[in-house]
């Protein structure tokens, strides 16, 4: 058993940017699950709604998912290309006890 910290994203990405997102999702996952505190980064997209995406991140502690949101990575390819793209963001932080394979 061990702590960790899950963050759960629902992006919504405006209409006519959903492609472009989709795209640039697995750029930033990669990115993302080279960080020393990342465990897990997986992203799914709604069969019925193709322009919602969840991403489920799984970190070692809080302060490990606060270094991904400071990261390079973050900034350029999460701020700079996917945000602008979205209607709304929403991040819902959780705390985790448990086995992580």
């Amino acid at each position: 058993m061990s702590q960790h910290y899950v963050a759960i994203a629902t992006y919504t990405a405006k209409p006519d940017t959903a492609d472009r997102v989709a795209q640039r999702l697995p750029l930033l996952a990669e990115a993302s699950r080279q960080e020393e505190g990342n465990i897990s980064y997986s992203i799914a997209r709604d069969l019925e709604r193709p322009n919602v995406f969840t991403i489920v991140e799984v970190y070692r502690d809080e302060e490990a998912f606060t270094a991904h949101r400071e990261s390079a990575h973050f900034a350029s390819i999460g701020k700079m290309q996917i945000i602008p793209m979205l209607e709304s963001r929403v991040v819902v932080g959780y705390s985790g006890d448990g086995v992580i394979e």
